[in-house]
């Protein structure tokens, strides 16, 4: 487990960049937090450190955005899936089990359908002596065979 902590967006940009220069092929990244966390700033930079270049936005309504760098980059935000159903209906299987990099926003909505070797990042608004800064908790997965 990784424990960093971000005192503004820039900072969390720059801690995405580096998730992304050491992603890997198929690797999986499950990103949890309320709601003005950071969460589309992390990805953004996650993108940055993938080579991509188009401007990355939250796929709310779409549910995944796919984009082309280094490697492929798949951007879920599955806030109003309701269960693990919705899900498989547009191809889950088929993303997590890619070459692709998967990054999945709101991934406690269905921690069911999340593989065991994904990494989980949970970013918290905290405060300390009056400064307000994100915790950003990286905990890895098990690693396959």
């Amino acid at each position: 487990m990784h424990i960093l902590q971000s005192y503004g967006e820039e900072e969390t940009f720059k801690i995405g960049q580096m998730l992304g220069r050491k992603a890997l092929p198929g690797q999986i990244f499950c990103l949890v937090g309320d709601l003005g966390t950071g969460k589309t700033v992390l990805a953004k930079g996650m993108a940055d450190g993938l080579g991509i270049q188009e401007d990355i936005v939250s796929p709310t309504f779409t549910i995944v955005q796919e984009y082309q760098g280094r490697l492929p980059f798949y951007h879920f935000d599955i806030y109003r899936i309701m269960d693990e159903d919705e899900l498989f209906e547009i191809g889950w299987e088929e993303y997590i089990n890619g070459n692709g990099v998967c990054l999945v926003e709101w991934a406690d909505q269905v921690p069911e359908a999340i593989p065991p070797e994904a990494d989980w990042i949970q970013i918290e608004k905290e405060l300390s002596q009056g400064i307000s800064y994100r915790k950003i908790t990286i905990k890895e997965g098990i690693k396959r065979c």
